[in-house]
């Protein structure tokens, strides 16, 4: 059935089929008819940054901005959903067309420049869902905000979402705000880590529940940059790291339809870069941080992978897109079964 609706919506522009699909999933759902689509959620349950999760796969931040459709993704088997990424004020984002698919290689590039309707908004439709799995919610900082300010604009992200997200993610890595990714090094990382950890310590007491913290980064990080940042993030004690966020590397789309547009690559092109990442990354940590990977999968074997390298949790996003829910039950399932097989 999915392969079918999918022949259908890529006859559309990508931006315009994503939000046709969303918007008729949110029907589906309020005429109680979701079922048509639904997946069973797997049950196999794990503790990450002191959470408890259903299972190990999750919906990646992007594909619900706004937080508009939770309820309605949350029948196909996720064992958690990450909405955004969002900033403080909304933003229209980078003109159109801003994503395009490259099918052969089951990719997608996209420079949407965080287009959101704002925190506010997104915090409003949160409050209307009736989901109650685990939810976590990604910040970002608004394009004109310059970067040696952008703190600011993650502290009043973390200030509004803290008391109803069950963690929160700090986007740093988006190949699509200029400057962003000069956040993931040095000094600049330092600060802006120092700020967001006494916030987080300033909330927890004041709202005496702690929502842990985590970083997204890049797949675009030399092995000397993934050691730095390692130790930066022991230092903080930042309770866990997504990677990978999308890539600049078209190596293995060259020369296909829509490589050459700018804006980050994901798919499965980016599986092996990312997982290369979080094996490196996870050896730096001393396995000290959890880490929740995500970037190229496409079936059971690159989530498998992604465990194999180290990560606690995965994310699916642009798999999702081109595999449909049906990925989601099998992703967990083989990953269920690979744990009990160790």
């Amino acid at each position: 059935m999915y392969s079918l609706l999918r022949s259908i919506l890529f006859m559309l522009d990508g931006e315009r089929s994503h939000h046709l699909s969303l918007n008729s999933l949110k029907m589906l759902n309020k005429l109680k008819l979701s079922g048509l689509m639904s997946q069973p959620q797997v049950d196999d349950p794990v503790e990450v940054m002191g959470i408890k999760f259903p299972n190990r796969v999750g919906l990646a931040a992007g594909l619900d901005k706004n937080g508009e459709y939770v309820d309605a993704l949350s029948h196909f088997g996720f064992g958690f959903i990450e909405v955004g990424t969002v900033t403080p004020r909304s933003q229209p984002g980078n003109p159109k067309p801003r994503l395009f698919r490259i099918k052969d290689a089951e990719a997608i590039i996209n420079r949407m420049g965080f287009n959101n309707d704002g925190v506010d908004a997104l915090l409003n439709n949160i409050a209307k869902t009736h989901f109650n799995g685990v939810l976590g919610i990604n910040i970002g900082k608004n394009f004109d905000t310059p970067v040696e300010k952008a703190v600011d604009d993650y502290l009043i992200g973390m200030e509004k979402i803290y008391q109803r997200a069950d963690y929160m993610v700090v986007n740093i890595s988006s190949p699509n705000t200029p400057g962003l990714r000069d956040l993931q090094f040095g000094e600049t990382l330092k600060s802006l880590l120092d700020n967001l950890k006494k916030k987080q310590q300033a909330l927890h007491q004041e709202h005496k529940v702690y929502k842990p913290l985590a970083i997204k980064i890049a797949p675009d990080l030399s092995s000397s940059d993934i050691e730095e940042l390692a130790g930066t993030f022991k230092q903080y004690e930042l309770d866990g790291i997504i990677a990978t966020n999308t890539t600049f590397d078209r190596s293995k789309v060259e020369g296909m339809k829509h490589a050459e547009e700018q804006g980050g690559l994901s798919g499965k092109p980016l599986a092996s870069q990312s997982t290369k990442v979080i094996k490196r990354l996870v050896e730096a940590l001393d396995d000290s941080i959890p880490v929740i990977g995500v970037g190229g999968i496409t079936d059971e074997q690159s989530a498998i992978d992604k465990i194999e390298a180290g990560a606690k949790l995965v994310q699916i996003y642009s798999g999702f897109i081109y595999h449909g829910p049906q990925l989601v039950y099998e992703v967990a399932k083989a990953l269920k079964e690979h744990q009990q097989a160790q």
